[in-house]
């Protein structure tokens, strides 16, 4: 919940924050700060959104409180940044004024009285509307990030596969979460064994599956998968 407005604005922490980033980034302020770059700064987003995950899946609620924080500095730290572009600046509050209009814009059935039967329409329409913003994406697989790992790369591009009724890979049963989590733990053992790598294997699959995907999409979701 957003506090009330205080005498030092509507949240006084995080404006204090800013201007403790802006102090390390200025000149006087502290040199490693002021060397780093937004490529530079990459590895240390992708680190803390692995602990915040960390934090949430053993439910240390303090831990989580200073993940959060970490994470929080990382964007912090990416405006400051961006704000000594010198053509294209933006800071935090562009940053955020352009993600709360996006919200606006992606959930009509909240600010503009659209009615929706239940979180899956929610999701469908959601993906419609940013289909509808990405003029130049001519899939619903794009978009989908090539450094994500190839389990989780996997899961998105399924996951939109499916919502967007194109047909699935091959697969059996649905497992419960524990029976799942064996079943991959065997696989990976299975690999070691055979010496084989199977992150990289899971990625070769996924472009395979990835074509046959895209040629059903332009088939009008036809062309049966491998």
């Amino acid at each position: 919940m957003i506090p009330d407005p205080g005498p030092d604005g509507p949240l006084p922490n995080v404006t204090d924050l800013v201007a403790v980033m802006d102090r390390l980034r200025s000149p006087g302020g502290c040199p490693w700060d002021a060397e780093q770059t937004p490529a530079s700064l990459v590895q240390y987003a992708v680190e803390e959104v692995y602990e915040v995950a960390e934090a949430v899946e053993t439910g240390d609620r303090e831990l989580l409180l200073e993940e959060l924080g970490d994470l929080l500095l990382q964007v912090v730290f990416q405006a400051r940044v961006a704000q000594e572009h010198p053509t294209e600046p933006f800071d935090l509050e562009d940053v955020a004024a352009g993600i709360a209009a996006k919200l606006r814009r992606r959930h009509p059935h909240v600010f503009a009285g659209v009615e929706v039967r239940d979180a899956d329409e929610v999701h469908r329409r959601w993906e419609q509307i940013k289909a509808a913003e990405k003029v130049d994406r001519t899939s619903v697989l794009d978009g989908v990030p090539l450094a994500l790992p190839a389990l989780q790369r996997a899961q998105k591009v399924v996951g939109r596969a499916r919502r967007a009724g194109l047909p699935l890979p091959p697969h059996g049963e649905v497992l419960d979460e524990a029976g799942l989590g064996s079943a991959l733990l065997a696989l990976v053992a299975a690999a070691q064994e055979a010496g084989l790598d199977a992150e990289a294997a899971l990625r070769s699959t996924l472009r395979d599956y990835e074509v046959q995907a895209r040629a059903a999409e332009s088939n009008g979701g036809s062309t049966s998968t491998p």
